[in-house]
């Protein structure tokens, strides 16, 4: 492993240093490894490792890529890591959204449009008086992430996305179905969204902690 450590750092330093730009594509294998002072095999390990991570694009009969670097591509794997997570490690995903989220949601109250605020309203008027729980882990992970890309930075949406995986919401909601909870959290996003169109960025921020504080304390008593 410290082999492949030590080739996943030099290709990266490639990368820092412009070396190697997105889109790239990377020199043949035995002419890079040679370049780099590698063997063939950390070589590949470390190409292999760096695709799993979407730094780069492994095309068969093609060649190997530098990706987009974007972003949304390289924290994607984020939400793969929560979806698998341990129910003992939830609350820990919850709090890192607490931070992250309220401070997306004022953001947005600044930069949201009137059709985007339209938008969250059919979204929500959509699920009527008795949605199913996959409809409610649905909606929510839709409201949260149009309200995220509504804050204008593109790093926190991809944060917040990757925090909020469909099956971790599906989880909660279903708990929160059982305990007759579902009209309070849907109350709260009405709440968020009256906040946003008053562009009222410090109200928008409280209740969007209030609504995640609130799955946060019920996750907690089920432990």
């Amino acid at each position: 492993m410290a082999v492949t450590d030590e080739a996943i750092e030099k290709i990266k330093d490639m990368i820092l240093s412009g070396a190697l730009r997105p889109g790239d594509r990377l020199p043949r294998e035995s002419e890079l490894a040679a370049e780099l002072g590698l063997s063939r095999n950390s070589l590949r390990e470390a190409v292999r490792a760096l695709s799993l991570i979407r730094v780069l694009d492994v095309r068969q009969g093609d060649g190997t890529y530098v990706t987009s670097l974007d972003p949304r591509l390289l924290l994607g794997a984020m939400s793969f890591v929560v979806d698998i997570h341990r129910d003992d490690t939830a609350l820990e995903f919850l709090a890192v959204r607490r931070v992250l989220e309220p401070a997306a949601t004022a953001m947005a109250a600044a930069h949201i449009t009137e059709p985007q605020l339209d938008a969250l309203a059919s979204g929500l008027d959509a699920l009527g008086g008795s949605p199913a729980v996959a409809e409610l882990a649905a909606a929510d992970l839709a409201f949260h992430r149009d309200i995220a890309a509504a804050s204008g930075n593109s790093v926190l949406c991809c944060l917040l996305d990757g925090l909020s995986g469909p099956a971790t919401r599906a989880r909660i909601w279903r708990g929160l179905a059982e305990e007759e909870a579902v009209g309070r959290t849907l109350g709260e996003h009405r709440a968020i969204l009256s906040a946003l169109r008053d562009r009222d960025a410090e109200a928008a921020r409280s209740w969007a902690t209030v609504h995640i504080a609130g799955v946060e304390t019920w996750l907690r008593s089920r432990r």
